[in-house]
């Protein structure tokens, strides 16, 4: 349980109680106006719940698709997603649901005779609990298609806005300057956050404060607790049993190293340490493969190209 009363914004429960729900709906409407900055006859004013996305392969490994889909008065969808765990590709990920989104939309109006003109935008909104792109130093990024040359926003049905929680380093209540750092503290910060540090937060928003009062633990039947705790366990054994696969998967490539080097050293000879080398590549691309590793996870693990693993699968 938390330190306060307050439980974990971040927990995919507890998510969907504050922002999934028909009775918090203007919580949603307020974050979604507050995190794409919009202003005056830009705000969204009005949202539907849409039934989120499925895929099977995905919903297997309890893995949450989509945590809310809605659009707005003007049809346009918005994806708002909580990300905890590190997931490889999430941002490929993100286009991928934008784009099921944006073509459902003729699959459902094809009694109605929909057309491609009627098709609305889409934008995706994800808070992440991890580094989704590391080259990047401001925790939020905002993404659109430009013409390469021009910088025209020509193709304006696709945005993707992304929050990455581990880039937000204000810890003081008193430095928040603006609503978009209050709404990453709250994710960040709200099972660790004071009586005396919410007053501070909430100042004049009281969408803010009924966020944090539906994480008051206190408000929250026995049955409800248990399915949130039940969620992070999930999240702690995933994380737990991806630890455990990466440390393995490192102690390999030490053992496999040493006994490259020793038939290396055996041989006496450059290019028995280059043989090795390759036997070890191939026992170590193997066994991942085997185990369901993607090739873009081998070779951030292994730092061989994809050439290079195509190339030892098959050796």
């Amino acid at each position: 349980m938390s330190i306060t009363k307050f439980l974990d914004p971040k927990n995919d429960v507890a998510f969907r109680r504050i922002f999934g729900t028909e009775k918090n709906k203007d919580i949603l409407i307020h974050f979604i106006n507050d995190i794409l900055e919009l202003k005056d006859r830009d705000k969204i004013k009005e949202i539907t719940f849409l039934p989120t996305i499925t895929v099977p392969e995905i919903a297997a490994k309890k893995q949450s698709v989509v945590d809310v889909l809605c659009k707005d008065e003007n049809g346009v969808q918005l994806i708002i997603e909580m990300q905890v765990a590190p997931q490889e590709g999430f941002e490929k990920r993100a286009q991928y649901y934008a784009a099921k989104a944006y073509s459902r939309q003729l699959n459902k109006g094809k009694e109605e005779g929909a057309r491609y003109i009627d098709l609305k935008a889409v934008i995706f909104i994800a808070i992440t609990d991890n580094i989704i792109f590391k080259d990047k130093i401001f925790y939020k990024s905002d993404h659109i298609m430009l013409d390469k040359e021009s910088y025209a926003h020509d193709l304006k049905d696709f945005s993707f806005t992304f929050i990455e929680l581990p880039k937000f380093k204000i810890t003081d209540i008193n430095l928040l300057t603006n609503i978009v750092e209050k709404w990453c503290f709250f994710f960040k910060n709200a099972d660790k956050t004071s009586e005396a540090d919410l007053r501070k937060l909430i100042g004049s928003d009281n969408v803010i404060e009924r966020a944090y009062e539906e994480l008051n633990q206190f408000n929250w039947t026995e049955d409800e607790l248990l399915t949130y705790e039940q969620e992070t366990k999930r999240i702690m054994d995933n994380q737990a049993a991806e630890d455990y696969k990466i440390n393995q998967i490192k102690q390999q490539i030490i053992e496999a190293e040493e006994k490259a080097e020793a038939r290396g050293e055996a041989r006496g000879e450059a290019r028995g340490e280059a043989r090795g080398k390759a036997e070890r590549d191939i026992e170590i691309v193997r066994a991942m493969l085997i185990d369901g590793d993607s090739m873009e996870k081998v070779a951030k693990i292994t730092g061989l190209s994809i050439a290079e693993i195509e190339k030892l699968k098959f050796s």
